[in-house]
C-alpha cells in the first residue's frame, strides 16, 4: 500500500498587479526541511487515522508554517497528486493551491524545517530539485496566470 501525504502550494501576490504582470507578483512558499537532505518543499505530511486528505494539508500547515486555515484561501479548481518512490516504496501526495489572505502573515517554522523562503516561479523550481515537484510548480503557477 502506498503511503499517502497531503499538503499546500502556498503562495502570495506582491501587489494588486496589472493582468499583464501576473506573473511576477507570485511567490511560492517552500520549507527547506531539518533532517536527511535539507531538501526545499511545500509543507505536507501524513495522513492521520480519521482524517480526509484537506484535513491533514491543513493540519500540517499549520503545524510546519503555523498558518491557520482562516489565513488562506484554497483556489477552486485545484489540486495535483505526485507519484514517487521513498526507500523502495510507493508515495502519494495530493498537494491544493492556497493563497496567504495577508503577504505579511508570519512564517514560524516547526522543528521539522530549519528555514523557508519565498520564491519567485523560477527560484522555486530551483530549490525544489525534484522533477515532478518543479513540474508542479510550473502547472500551479499557469492555473493561477490564466484565472480572471
Amino acid at each position: 500500500m502506498a503511503v499517502r501525504a497531503c499538503g499546500l502550494i502556498i503562495y502570495r501576490r506582491l501587489q494588486p498587479a496589472a493582468p499583464s504582470k501576473v506573473a511576477d507578483s507570485i511567490e511560492y512558499l517552500l520549507l527547506q526541511t531539518s533532517y536527511g537532505t535539507h531538501h526545499w518543499t511545500p509543507p505536507k505530511g501524513h495522513v492521520d487515522p480519521g482524517e480526509d486528505d484537506l484535513q491533514t494539508a491543513l493540519r500540517e500547515t499549520q503545524e510546519e508554517a503555523g498558518l491557520q486555515a482562516t489565513q488562506l484561501t484554497l483556489v477552486d479548481g485545484y489540486k495535483k497528486e505526485l507519484h514517487y518512490p521513498v526507500n523502495g516504496k510507493p508515495k502519494t501526495v495530493v498537494y491544493w493551491l492556497a493563497e496567504m489572505n495577508d503577504y505579511n502573515t508570519e512564517i514560524k517554522l516547526s522543528e521539522e524545517h530549519q528555514a523557508f523562503q519565498w520564491l519567485k516561479l523560477e527560484d522555486a523550481c530551483k530549490f525544489a530539485e525534484y522533477e515532478d515537484m518543479q513540474a508542479m510548480l510550473k502547472d500551479a503557477h499557469q492555473f493561477l496566470c490564466s484565472r480572471k
